[in-house]
Parts: C-alpha cells; structure tokens; sequence
C-alpha cells in the first residue's frame, strides 16, 4: 500500500509527512512518500493534495507540474483511487474559486470558493486558530470523532458547495464554514489534521485505512 503526498511547490509538507507515515505505522497502512514523480503518483494506492497560499497560486502551481497533475487527474477520475485534498488543496476540488481573480478548479464537488465573511464584525479574517467541528453526516473518516471536537484552521476563503450532501463538516465563525467536503472516493478537509493534534491524527489514520 503506497499513498502519495504530492509536492508541487505549493507549502512545506514537512509535518504532514511526519503525520501520515507516524499514523501510517500505527495502522499497518504500508508506506507513504512525499513525491514529485508522476510515476509514483500514477502508481499510488491514494493521494493527498496539500496547498498553501492563494488560490490562482496553487491551481497555476499544479497545472504547471504538468505530469503530476495529469498523473492524478486519471487516478482519481479513472482509477477511483482514495484523494485527500488538505486546505487549499482541499479548495482546488471546487469549480472555481474566487480569491483575487476567478479560476478554474478540478470541479470534482461542484461549488465556488469563497471570501469568509463573519456576520459578526469583532472576528477577523483569516479565521485562525482551533475551532470545533460540526459533522453534517457520517463519513468512514470521521470514526472516533464527534461533533465538538478541535481542529485547527488557517485560511481567508472557503468552500460554498452547491450539493449540501457533499459538505460533511463545518465550523461556526460568524457563519457556517465549511470544514470537510466529500464525494465518492474523494474527501477535502480545509483544516490542517496534521496540525490538529489527536483528532486529526484519527482523520489521518482513517483515510489510509479507508476503502470506498
């Protein structure tokens, strides 16, 4: 079992690295690399898409590593292969977004990402910092975990999706936020598991473990 941390120069994957191959070797889950080898994504047994930064950013970032991104595009629209999309990585699953300049995204969960806009004007943007989750829905990668529980969040613009079947979690930051999304063999989390301390470890060790 190989899972694929994908590096396209889009943040430091330093701790998620760390994260996964601890919960990897705590589940038995085979092996997990950080890569910018399209053969290595093209072969993996499940993805995870980290990204850091602006939209348009991190979406030019990933067409222009032009092997990964075709490598992954067939891997999980043709092979159905387990994805993981991790905040803006997460973000890119969206049609398009809308952070500085409308741009297209891969539109596998239909859905524009957008400007975090509290109704209460005392908190600030970026919403920063730990926040607790609210599970729309069951999911395998929620096992252990209950509405309630902490994550920990860094980001201006979230995701607005159209179905709501496909928003499984979200936060309260003077509106619902939308903090996990998924469809089918693929699942966005907006906050950072690594950085989320024993619940996000859990989500960690759920999706290398999961089998749609």
């Amino acid at each position: 079992m190989l899972t694929a941390i994908i590096d396209y120069e889009s943040g430091n994957l330093h701790s998620a690295e760390k994260a996964f191959q601890r919960m990897a070797r705590e589940m038995d889950a085979g092996e997990v690399v950080v890569t910018s080898d399209a053969d290595v994504v093209a072969r993996a047994d499940r993805l995870v898409l980290p990204g850091d930064g602006a939209f348009p950013a991190c979406a030019a970032e990933l067409r222009g590593h032009k092997g990964i991104y075709d490598a992954m595009v067939e891997a999980v629209e043709q092979k159905a292969r387990p994805f993981l999309g991790i905040c803006v990585g997460m973000q890119l699953m969206a049609s398009k977004g809308l952070e500085y300049t409308e741009t297209d995204g891969l539109d596998w969960v239909a859905g524009d990402v957008v400007r975090i806009e509290p109704s209460d004007r005392a908190l600030k943007v970026p919403h920063m910092g730990w926040n607790d989750l609210a599970l729309d829905s069951d999911h395998p990668v929620f096992a252990g975990v209950k509405s309630g529980d902490h994550a920990y969040f860094v980001h201006s613009y979230h995701f607005r999706v159209i179905d709501p079947a496909q928003r499984l979690a979200y936060v309260e930051y003077g509106q619902e936020v939308t903090a996990v999304i998924g469809r089918d063999t693929m699942i966005g989390m907006q906050f950072h598991p690594e950085k989320s301390q024993d619940v996000g470890l859990r989500m960690i060790g759920n999706f290398l473990t999961w089998t749609p």
